[in-house]
């Protein structure tokens, strides 16, 4: 009979982070400059590969307060602006600079190799003081009925078995959300039904000058596809689809690929000379949330909450700005507990803020008349500028641009009703596109 290995005794913290991208390390990072125990458990060996590679301005403060900006410039490729091209249009492309956003003290941002930021990101925890522990996947968590903290159970990847007693937990284990999942509130989102198929080229054609690192976004008959130019001369293209679209498929994902990048020719000019230089990856079925941000005792941080879909390049900046507000509010939970109640109810509308302002623009942007004001844009009542703070990230400081976010919206509403049939076919094409199908094992 073989004998059972006994249960390691738990080892005590304060906070147990699960998870070591961008929101785990930032959290863990700040709560550890604050003089905490914080442990961060995470699964794989960095560097590993991730994709979302394009930053927003609003990224550039936190990683300076993180005391890493300057390792990050180091690696990255400046990115002064974002540019939309579409087949539909007399002019084919139109390309927004940061510079001309509401605070011009934001003018660029960086395109990373994922790999590279969040193990900068990661070490900086380490030497801040957070004990990081890679190769360790979390099993369980249980929390005490008293609300005094959690159990976290987990297995090294040497089959070693590792326990420790929390008195706060930071769910931040991405697209695998630990804790959505194991309280059942995790949800497909039933506005948005995508999937993304990507890889990293070689040779592809830039622009010249300051626009060489900008992100361009090329919408074609299934979605968008993003072309994101890296520091080492590699450039990141993927396209985003519609899930059905995805299930089209009857080819190998290579060819399959291929052949989708082909349906747009302006990004197939850019590629005329390239060579595709990694594998094929496929994600399906890509955009969920959960039903709340947090709990007794824990918190929900970055995509490990929601995620909706990259098309504003928002998921990095969002599971950072995460990580100091969650930080904040896990800090105030254990110093001063009278106080918890009003601190987690500003998590739950920081941390739910950023995917509803995005959001509105994310279902919209396949939308004929959204598409017209991207590739004609006016600065009436300084939409223009408010957009483009949107597109920076800069949605969480004091720069006043929700009075034109809203005049935005009405215009958008009122082009809507003007072109009423053409609104209605968009509405029943894009409710047929978001029918839910399950795009596993593509």
């Amino acid at each position: 009979m073989t004998e059972l290995t006994p249960a390691p005794s738990p080892t005590l913290c304060d906070v147990l982070v699960i998870g070591g991208g961008p929101a785990g390390s930032t959290a863990a990072t700040l709560l550890a400059e604050r003089g905490y125990h914080v442990v961060l458990l995470e699964k794989a060996h960095h560097p590993r590969f991730h994709i979302g590679e394009s930053l927003l301005p609003a990224n550039l403060p936190l990683l300076d307060k993180l005391g890493v900006l300057e390792q990050v410039k180091a690696v990255s490729m400046e990115k002064w602006g974002a540019e939309f091209v579409s087949p539909w249009h007399d002019q084919k492309s139109s390309t927004f600079h940061f510079a001309d956003a509401w605070d011009k003290s934001m003018p660029f941002s960086y395109q990373v190799r994922r790999s590279v930021f969040d193990e900068i990101l990661i070490r900086n925890a380490a030497t801040k003081g957070a004990e990081v522990i890679e190769g360790c996947r979390v099993r369980d968590v249980a929390f005490a009925a008293d609300q005094s903290g959690a159990t976290i159970q987990a297995e090294h990847d040497d089959g070693r078995q590792g326990a420790w007693q929390a008195r706060y937990v930071i769910d931040a284990s991405g697209r695998d959300t630990f804790l959505g999942k194991k309280f059942a509130s995790k949800k497909r989102n039933p506005k948005h039904n995508s999937s993304a198929v990507y890889g990293h080229f070689t040779g592809a054609q830039r622009h010249d000058g300051q626009d060489a690192g900008n992100i361009t976004i090329f919408w074609f008959d299934h979605g968008w596809i993003w072309f994101i130019p890296l520091a080492d001369g590699t450039t990141s293209v993927g396209a985003v689809v519609w899930s059905y679209y995805l299930k089209t498929r009857n080819q190998p994902v290579k060819d399959f690929f291929l052949a989708t990048i082909a349906m747009s020719p302006a990004l197939s000019e850019r590629l005329a000379g390239a060579t595709l230089a990694s594998e094929v990856e496929v994600t399906g079925n890509f955009s969920y949330s959960c039903d709340q941000t947090h709990g007794p005792n824990y918190l929900l941080l970055g995509d490990a909450f929601t995620f909706i879909d990259p098309v504003f390049s928002s998921g990095v900046m969002l599971a950072m700005q995460g990580g100091f507000v969650g930080a904040e509010t896990v800090d105030t939970c254990l110093r001063e507990p009278a106080r918890a109640a009003q601190a987690l109810r500003h998590f739950d509308q920081q941390t739910r803020l950023g995917p509803k302002e995005f959001s509105w623009f994310i279902y919209r942007v396949t939308n004929p008349t959204m598409r017209d004001m991207f590739m004609g844009p006016r600065n009436n009542f300084r939409v223009k500028e408010a957009l483009l703070s949107m597109l920076a990230g800069d949605i969480f400081g004091k720069t006043p641009i929700w009075t034109s976010v809203r005049i935005l919206k009405g215009i958008y509403y009122t082009v809507c009703l003007l072109n009423l049939q053409r609104t209605w076919q968009a509405v029943r094409r894009r409710k047929n596109n978001s029918r839910v199908l399950d795009a596993g094992g593509v």
